[in-house]
């Protein structure tokens, strides 16, 4: 049974940093693209941030581009998302997710492409 723990989530102020995790256990990861989507309470989810399986490739939702960085190690069966200068309005339960295609070529963005999930960690971030 394939599980994802993310971790790392917390209250921190406007223009300040956090770095999530997100443990595979189960299954090894690193054979398959990793995302981190979000939800804002009474939003939908939405994509963040995704990684190639050998991280070489990245791709970045608008909203983050140049102030959030995901990475992986796969010895690790872990990807991280480092948030800095982070703003009200990334206030939301952060979740990771595995790609449900091995090697796939490409990032995607929908959250139906992806078919395990973590439970999620909260980011609050006041102004």
């Amino acid at each position: 049974q394939v599980q994802l723990v993310e971790s790392g989530g917390g209250l921190v102020q406007a223009g300040g940093s956090l770095k999530l995790s997100c443990v595979v256990s189960g299954r090894t990861s690193s054979s398959y693209a990793m995302g981190w989507f979000r939800q804002a309470p009474g939003k939908e989810r939405d994509f963040v941030a995704a990684i190639s399986w050998n991280g070489k490739r990245t791709y970045y939702a608008d909203s983050v581009k140049g102030r959030f960085t995901i990475s992986r190690d796969n010895a690790k069966n872990t990807v991280y998302l480092q948030m800095n200068s982070l703003k009200p309005e990334d206030t939301a339960v952060y979740y990771c997710a595995v790609d449900r295609v091995p090697l796939s070529p490409i990032l995607r963005t929908d959250g139906s492409e992806y078919n395990y999930w973590g439970q999620g960690t909260q980011v609050t971030v006041s102004s």
